[in-house]
């Protein structure tokens, strides 16, 4: 029996949609192929080096997310801006501009910025 595989993701733009299509599933580790072996991340609530430490983060902020709705997506060569509205359960939704950095079809480097008053606050749900 033949099957039919999706194409392996080689844009930094289809990069970037396999890794919100991941955090839409709550399964990080289909990026793993797709991360440098000097992978940073650094955001408002941590900063992560190597794969298994930026699996690891992106697992618990999956976790948390009820639902993360991309607004925007822009693309070049290497980097893709990513604009998105992030739920967290029990809070309002929050802004995020996400920065992927992609060499030689491997994420190199992810940046993002974001509001966190909302996750920190107590009452976050008010």
């Amino acid at each position: 029996m033949t099957t039919s595989a999706s194409p392996r993701p080689t844009s930094p733009r289809e990069i970037a949609e396999l890794y919100f299509a991941s955090w839409a599933a709550g399964d990080p580790e289909p990026l793993r192929e797709f991360l440098s072996p000097t992978v940073t991340f650094d955001g408002a609530l941590g900063s992560t080096r190597g794969p298994d430490e930026f699996l690891a983060g992106l697992a618990g902020m999956f976790a948390a997310t009820t639902a993360n709705e991309v607004r925007l997506r822009l693309a070049d060569d290497a980097d893709v801006v990513t604009w998105s509205e992030l739920h967290i359960a029990g809070g309002p939704p929050m802004q995020v501009a996400n920065w992927t950095h992609v060499v030689d079809g491997l994420i190199a480097a992810v940046r993002v910025t974001f509001d966190p008053r909302p996750m920190l606050s107590g009452d976050a749900g008010q």
